[in-house]
């Protein structure tokens, strides 16, 4: 059973990740830390598997947590959750060894996909070996698909029509500025929870992108665009 460390500020955040990470019976939560200089004593002296990060918290951001960590000598994997989504940040904390990045809000279907992940990684080092094949899925996982299978031709997830796919990228090929998905669901007439599963996949697939906006004041939300 892997060893995960939760490391959030928000105990209501906190006790969520807890409840997302052990449905999954591979996993055990064995520590919860409510900020970065608490994870980082724990951690230099308790060896873990996993550790669910988030970027911001009061005093030491997950970022610098990550760097004390390295410089420790503590190699534990790590999945960053965060509210945003900009480049330099993502780019930075893949270097420093993050091996999956959430966005919030996030699906418990996408935080099952990070522990899946993570679960695929670690078989394949603890076996023998690996064939070139296993690797490129290793390490180029969410990489567009190669130019002789575009994305749309690959059969749709269980659960997803291909009529209301059609509907959603229409909605959002006719809102180039980018939507919501409350704003998605109130103009095609579907749910906002059907509209987050589908521009999720639209994302997985490189069919759409998504970024934060902070412009409201209040919770950020995510907005989703079509590619052109």
């Amino acid at each position: 059973m892997y060893q995960v460390v939760i490391v959030e500020d928000d105990p209501m955040v906190a006790m969520l990740n807890r409840r997302y990470t052990e449905k999954d019976p591979r996993f055990q939560v064995c520590r919860e830390c409510p900020d970065g200089r608490a994870a980082l004593e724990y951690l230099r002296s308790h060896p873990a598997d996993l550790v669910i990060l988030d970027m911001y918290m009061p005093q030491m951001d997950g970022l610098d947590v990550l760097r004390q960590l390295r410089a420790a000598g503590v190699s534990t994997d790590v999945i960053m959750i965060t509210a945003a989504s900009d480049t330099a940040t993502v780019e930075t904390a893949m270097r420093l060894g993050v091996v999956d990045y959430l966005v919030k809000p996030f699906e418990y279907e996408r935080f099952c996909q990070a522990l899946d992940a993570f679960d695929r990684r670690r078989q394949a080092i603890r076996s023998q070996s690996v064939n070139q094949q296993q690797l490129d899925e290793l390490l180029h996982r969410g990489t567009a698909a190669p130019a002789e299978e575009k994305p749309e031709e690959k059969p749709l997830p269980k659960g997803l029509q291909p009529r209301t796919l059609e509907a959603i990228c229409a909605c959002l090929q006719e809102n180039p500025q980018g939507l919501t998905c409350e704003q998605l669901a109130m103009q095609t007439g579907f749910s906002a929870v059907t509209a987050r599963h589908y521009v999720h996949y639209l994302a997985e697939c490189g069919r759409a992108d998504s970024r934060v906006d902070y412009s409201t004041g209040g919770r950020p939300s995510v907005i989703y665009t079509l590619r052109g």
